[in-house]
């Protein structure tokens, strides 16, 4: 009878986990997904299921490569982009936790030079208020002058205290990438190990999460890893460089799959365990999940959602009565979330390789509804509608736009545009005449430039020879007929706001 016993309770486990796995988790996603891939124009996507300890499904759909038609698996590389900033909010909180600094620690005490744009910010900001986004800042602001550029993390710390803040510091929620960078830099200052190296010995390592690396730089060459796309200001799908995110590496920089990640939130899910032996404190864990400022309190419309908050590096709210984490992440040609309900012992994480598109998030949804007993909706078709009527709404206007440029007399010579242009944030870009058309250099760039084709009416079209960036309708502001400055847009992805670049 004993030799019968180990099988026995084996089959039993088995059976319970199934039963416990909704229907649509368990007859439905495949078909589910393939039609979401279908609908929101998406090469890959991969996706892994974690509950009670153990992988319900971890699986690749579609390709990592639209041209050789490569298939994604469970060990596909993407970048996981802001998915970054809960490893870094963790690793800080285990530095308080070992008595290497407070949370409440003075950014000053680290870096006695440093300042924001308003003093007393400058003289009370802390880690804490790095980690959750709460100086009063628009969300992405700065990021057009900080994303992909070539500064160095010292010089996107020193370029912050230009950043003009709309709201109030330490009431206001305003998401910061350089904020996270400033956080992490805090990291070498107390430990004598830079932040990759400190985030590999104290969490990739010990988790096993053996595909990943903290540095974006050389991720083509790597193996079986995903090509970005967007379908974003053409509505096909077009590839997109890799971003380059190392200068701002605490905010964003990890690549990872699914496979590796489903250690990651084994590791959230057993309190600060993997595989059963403590790597971490609980209390390390709950140190983050602490919401530290509010994001929303109204109920959602279409979410069984009230009230959300950002801890340190994770974003906190209720979901039909159980408390989740997540946090998406943003990369050019790639989007991704990782979610965790501890209550329901309970994680999704989802990778894509297209950014102009929700189904990433409305996948994370449909599961949460299934394990949390919300009522089946298919969101995905449900909000199809509205973002194609956004897209088409959008190469409408870019065709307009593209039909008025037929050769028309320019207001000045296009000499007369040519120069150099300053911002007091960015730095210069260039222009100069090239076949009929203005060329634009950002200098803070190594590869960002687009063109200017004139349409009328004092307005130019600004085309971006990194498709990410976008396409739009500008104008000069002029003089007694001199150039004396230009509004330079960008996709909301990077940054809302134009910049105001002066000619020198």
């Amino acid at each position: 009878m004993k030799r019968l016993l180990l099988p026995f309770l084996f089959l039993v486990v088995c059976f319970n986990l199934e039963a416990q796995t909704p229907s649509f988790v368990k007859d439905s996603i495949d078909s589910y997904i393939t039609q979401g891939l279908k609908d929101w124009d998406i090469p890959g996507l991969s996706i892994v299921i974690v509950k009670d300890g153990k992988t319900v499904l971890m699986k690749g759909y579609g390709v990592r490569d639209i041209n050789t038609k490569e298939a994604v698996d469970e060990n596909t590389l993407f970048m996981i982009a802001s998915n970054t900033k809960l490893f870094t909010g963790v690793s800080i909180a285990q530095l308080e936790f070992n008595k290497k600094l407070s949370l409440n620690d003075k950014i000053s005490r680290y870096f006695p030079g440093y300042a924001l744009y308003d003093t007393l910010a400058s003289q009370s900001v802390t880690i804490r208020d790095m980690l959750c986004h709460r100086l009063g800042t628009k969300t992405f602001q700065g990021d057009f002058t900080f994303w992909n550029s070539t500064l160095s993390r010292s010089e996107i710390m020193q370029k912050m205290r230009l950043l003009k803040p709309i709201g109030l510091f330490r009431q206001d929620y305003g998401y910061c990438n350089s904020c996270f960078l400033t956080a992490g830099e805090v990291i070498p200052k107390v430990t004598g190990k830079s932040w990759e190296q400190y985030v590999q010995d104290s969490i990739l390592t010990p988790l096993q999460m053996t595909h990943s690396t903290t540095i974006s730089a050389g991720m083509e060459q790597k193996t079986n890893v995903a090509r970005p796309y967007t379908t974003s200001f053409t509505g096909k799908l077009n590839r997109v460089p890799y971003d380059q995110w190392d200068n701002l590496g605490p905010a964003a920089s990890i690549i990872s799959n699914v496979n590796d990640l489903s250690h990651w939130l084994s590791f959230q899910l057993d309190s600060g365990r993997y595989n059963g032996q403590r790597v971490m404190p609980f209390s390390v864990l709950q140190k983050t999940r602490d919401v530290n400022i509010s994001t929303n309190s109204r109920k959602s419309a279409i979410l069984p959602m009230h009230f959300r908050g950002y801890g340190l590096g994770v974003f906190a709210a209720d979901y039909n009565g159980r408390q989740i984490y997540w946090h998406t992440g943003g990369a050019g040609g790639m989007v991704s979330n990782v979610c965790f309900v501890p209550e329901e012992k309970l994680g999704i994480a989802i990778l894509t390789n297209n950014d102009n598109q929700n189904f990433f998030e409305l996948l994370r949804y449909q599961v949460l509804d299934a394990y949390l007993g919300v009522p089946y909706t298919n969101r995905s078709s449900q909000a199809l509608p509205d973002f194609k009527k956004e897209m088409d709404a959008q190469l409408k206007e870019i065709a307009a736009w593209k039909a008025r440029v037929k050769n028309n007399t320019l207001p000045l010579p296009l000499s007369a545009y040519a120069g150099n242009y300053e911002n007091n944030i960015y730095g210069t870009m260039t222009i100069m005449p090239d076949n009929g058309k203005l060329s634009v250099r950002f200098n803070s760039h190594k590869d960002l430039t687009a063109h200017l084709s004139y349409m009328d009416n004092d307005e130019w079209l600004l085309e971006y020879t990194n498709i990410e960036y976008g396409i739009f309708a500008i104008r000069f502001k002029t003089e007694k007929q001199k150039v004396m400055s230009v509004d330079m847009r960008a996709n909301e992805f990077v940054e809302s706001d134009a910049y105001t670049f002066k000619k020198k």
